[in-house]
């Protein structure tokens, strides 16, 4: 029985080959998703080894952090671009899962990020959610959450209206349009804890700013960001 299992999996493969989501090259063996080339290959930060990056500096002056990390960086036309297209609009969660998981085993560790106690991930607005069906961020707080040890709180930080895409936004329009969108539901629940703030891919930081000024007038809580990727 197992044989023949084995058998058609081979026919199946042979008819409808698993491609790499970053590059669409055949998958082979054990490889799931993003084939070994590209896993080695893809646009690392390394942002858990460092204090005072990019991502960082988009902050200062804005809002307090304890850390601050993007895995990828973004460039149009790469493969990481690849990845977060897929990620959105093609019915694929599971890479935000694989990139949480991945990430997440840069960052457990890293003396400040280790000790994160909630991952939220910044919410979508219901009619986008029922649209796409599905949060990405959530699921990169999942993988995320897997490797950290954290627990994830994806129904407490919520957006109380829809907003215009942040696309060809400037700084201040794209602070505007997010401005005053996001609302805690139970704040108790949250105080004094260290929070971990999600998101796909950061440009501005508008949007993660944001969410954290309403996270940070919680008691007590500290609060670190996480991306998959930041954009140039």
């Amino acid at each position: 029985m197992n044989l023949n299992r084995g058998y058609l999996a081979d026919f199946l493969s042979l008819l409808f080959p698993q491609l790499c989501e970053a590059c669409n090259e055949k998958l082979s063996g054990q490889e799931k998703l993003i084939c070994t080339n590209c896993l080695y290959h893809l646009p690392y930060t390394n942002f858990h080894q460092q204090a005072d990056h990019i991502v960082a500096q988009q902050f200062w002056g804005k809002i307090a952090l304890e850390a601050s990390y993007a895995l990828f960086y973004f460039t149009k036309g790469g493969k990481v671009q690849r990845l977060m297209h897929h990620l959105k609009y093609k019915n694929k969660p599971q890479i935000g899962t694989l990139l949480g998981q991945i990430a997440g085993n840069q960052l457990v560790v890293n003396d400040k990020l280790k000790s994160v106690d909630v991952i939220i991930p910044v919410p979508l607005h219901p009619s986008r959610m029922r649209k796409r069906g599905y949060n990405q961020s959530e699921h990169f707080a999942n993988g995320l959450a897997e490797r950290l040890k954290a627990i994830v709180s994806a129904k407490n930080l919520v957006r109380s209206k829809a907003t215009e895409t942040q696309t060809q936004k400037s700084r201040y329009a794209r602070f505007e349009n997010v401005k005053s969108v996001f609302v805690i539901k139970n704040p108790e629940a949250l105080a004094g804890k260290h929070i971990l703030l999600v998101d796909d891919i950061m440009t501005t930081g508008s949007t993660l700013e944001s969410c954290g000024q309403i996270l940070l007038q919680i008691e007590g809580v500290k609060l670190s960001i996480a991306t998959i990727a930041y954009a140039e």
